[in-house]
């Protein structure tokens, strides 16, 4: 899933060339790229899909030369997430009546491929026998209020029926779910089989699979964009975690610590990024730091800062813009994002 426009990354994730497609840590590759290169060990590369925005798909085109026009599927307009699982599902049942399927994210970060590659293996094995909806859950090692998390049955081993989703919580609630060691974070990638998720649309979200299903006939044909095109502003704007995965009776959970963050903040970039002697995060420019710690600072390269008297902030710059924020702040950037959106009319987007 590439589609989204990371909003809270702002100034660095514009619409015109989002989080995904950003090299954050200077090694040569994108988010987006980072991910192909860690799935396609898994699964063959004729065997993915990528979907987005129909603004990104040359984008995409751009940084994963491997796979084909055929293999990006553009959708017209934001929906969330559950019309483009809908989307990807349905072209996969025009070319088998049997597949294992993994969802994820284009903007995760993770350290210890190897782990996370070994967890998938297990969790293919498990959807392949069995009929489930399986996500992957993290063991919380702070208590984030930035992730969704699940709440596990009781039990044993790393496999454990789901009793609960909470979506972010607030301090307290975090730091009692982090205490108890009973809820993980919610990664946000799944696994099943096409039975599986194809009745959970069916019995969970019929109008939705109702519209994708009368497109029977058209996957992979000429006439597929034009009826997407149709169908997707009518299609309820929902995610695959409100309108499946907390309704559902037969949801698991794979239990892991694979070094995993989303990079969805700047604080979650904060905490993977190395750091000086005050606990400061310079990312790109040259900075020099006087009565400051536990600063990011993210600049043009060729950019020098001098920062004084900043504890806890975000100063981020990237093309015509520079923000100053505290990290506790955050989740208002969306936020400052619309308001300057509504002020200046979208020249800054």
């Amino acid at each position: 899933m590439a589609g989204g426009i990371g909003s809270r990354f702002w100034p660095f994730s514009r619409n015109g060339r989002p989080k995904q497609f950003l090299d954050f840590f200077g090694t040569g590759r994108s988010l987006l790229q980072l991910t192909f290169d860690r799935f396609s060990q898994v699964v063959p590369v004729k065997n993915m899909y990528i979907v987005t925005n129909h603004i990104y798909k040359d984008l995409v085109l751009e940084q994963l030369p491997d796979l084909s026009p055929d293999q990006i599927l553009a959708e017209p307009h934001r929906r969330n997430t559950a019309p483009c699982v809908a989307y990807a599902v349905s072209r996969i049942q025009a070319v088998t009546d049997k597949a294992n399927i993994i969802v994820a994210p284009s903007d995760h970060l993770i350290l210890k491929e190897g782990t996370f590659l070994d967890t998938l293996r297990e969790g293919l094995d498990f959807i392949e026998r069995h009929d489930v909806l399986l996500t992957l859950g993290i063991k919380p090692s702070r208590p984030e209020t930035g992730y969704g998390y699940i709440q596990v049955d009781e039990g044993e081993g790393a496999l454990r029926r789901v009793k609960t989703f909470t979506e972010k919580p607030d301090a307290d609630l975090a730091k009692v779910f982090f205490e108890t060691g009973e809820f993980y974070w919610n990664s946000g990638i799944f696994l099943w089989n096409l039975q599986a998720i194809t009745e959970a649309y069916r019995t969970l979200l019929p109008d939705i699979a109702h519209r994708f299903a009368e497109g029977r006939g058209k996957w992979g044909t000429p006439e597929e964009q034009a009826f997407v095109d149709e169908i997707y502003p009518a299609c309820q704007n929902i995610s695959i975690d409100y309108g499946i995965m907390e309704k559902a009776s037969n949801v698991y959970v794979l239990c892991a610590d694979f070094g995993w963050t989303d990079l969805g903040t700047w604080g979650s970039l904060y905490d993977m990024s190395k750091k000086d002697e005050q606990k400061n995060v310079t990312l790109k420019c040259q900075a020099v730091y006087y009565d400051s710690e536990r600063n990011v600072v993210a600049l043009p390269e060729d950019k020098l800062v001098v920062v004084q008297g900043l504890t806890d902030y975000i100063v981020a710059e990237a093309d015509d813009v520079l923000l100053i924020c505290r990290k506790s702040e955050e989740q208002r950037i969306r936020q400052f994002v619309n308001d300057v959106n509504v002020m200046f009319d979208g020249e800054y987007s």
